[in-house]
């Protein structure tokens, strides 16, 4: 999968070396050299794909990512920040900011590509929605914009993890903003996870009798969980398996230790995706309903095969 990829550093050697990194594997590359460039060009060539430094001289990172989300031509771009900060406090501010995830420097080449794949993948399922609903129209972009700050009491998280003190320390810390079902029986997760209102699962690697790997191919080929957005969690050392999974369609994960305020971020920000990507769809179906239903009487008009 082919993609345009924007790459923003004010280091030109840093730029450079990303550039060579995705041209070899054949994407297409625009660059900016700080923040104030790197919306722009966002705004005008809207690519697939932004990899964000955080340290810039004239807009760091995090400013940079709120006003991409806060805009409804970019809010849909992923964007993934590469920093030379490793601390988790720092990983919660960009997450916050709206960034989909964090690549430490020296970028490891497996951990990049395979979240490029992974991001490309989901952006191209939006980008298809988005041009069958029309919402290229601003208006329509402006409606779908409020998604991204409602409230998320309401939301359903599944967790499939069998063991007990971590599944403890999860449902705790999500609790508090989301409705959390743990489970560590295969069979009764996935009759839970066909529910109309999950809106997102997390899935251990580390799961003593079952494969979360294919738990996560399970999901992602059925037609009721096709679409959601799935978390896992990993072990430290454990990069190939969660390229592995990247690459079967997981959408985000976290690793080991878990870091309670990351956590809670990218579960908020999975569960915002869900949300934006049901309102796709929903227009989608509203929009074939009017080009169906003549509107005075109610019946099927002429267009109607």
């Amino acid at each position: 999968m082919t993609g345009r990829i924007l790459v923003v550093d004010d280091q030109p050697l840093n730029v450079k070396l990303l550039e060579a990194k995705l041209t070899s594997e054949y994407y297409d590359v625009l660059t900016a050299n700080g923040g104030a460039a790197a919306i722009r060009i966002a705004t005008e060539e809207r690519p697939d794909l932004i990899l964000l430094d955080v340290m810039m001289p004239d807009m760091d990172g995090y400013e940079v990512c709120r006003v991409l989300r806060d805009q409804p031509a970019t809010m849909h771009i992923p964007i993934v920040m590469v920093t030379a900060l490793s601390d988790s406090a720092d990983r919660v501010l960009g997450l916050e900011a709206g960034a989909d995830d964090f690549l430490t420097k020296p970028v490891d080449d497996l951990a990049l590509l395979s979240r490029v794949r992974s991001l490309l993948r989901f952006k191209v399922t939006f980008d298809e929605l988005r041009l069958r609903c029309g919402v290229a129209v601003s208006a329509q972009l402006e409606a779908m914009a409020p998604v991204w700050n409602e409230p998320l009491k309401d939301s359903r998280i599944l967790l499939l993890e069998d063991f007990a003190s971590r599944a403890r320390m999860i449902d705790e810390a999500l609790g508090e903003h989301h409705r959390v079902v743990v489970l560590d029986d295969e069979k009764i997760f996935y009759a839970e996870a066909d529910h109309a209102d999950t809106d997102a699962v997390i899935v251990s690697l580390s799961l003593e009798s079952i494969d979360g790997l294919r738990v996560v191919l399970q999901l992602r080929s059925r037609p009721q969980t096709r679409m959601l957005p799935i978390l896992v969690l990993v072990e430290d050392g454990e990069m190939e398996r969660l390229a592995k999974a990247l690459d079967l369609g997981v959408t985000d994960y976290v690793m080991a230790p878990i870091d309670r305020n990351e956590l809670i971020a990218r579960t908020r920000m999975q569960v915002r995706r869900k949300r934006y990507q049901d309102r796709l769809r929903a227009n989608l179906e509203d929009s074939v309903s009017m080009a169906a239903i003549d509107e005075l009487t109610k019946l099927h008009n002429r267009r109607y095969l």
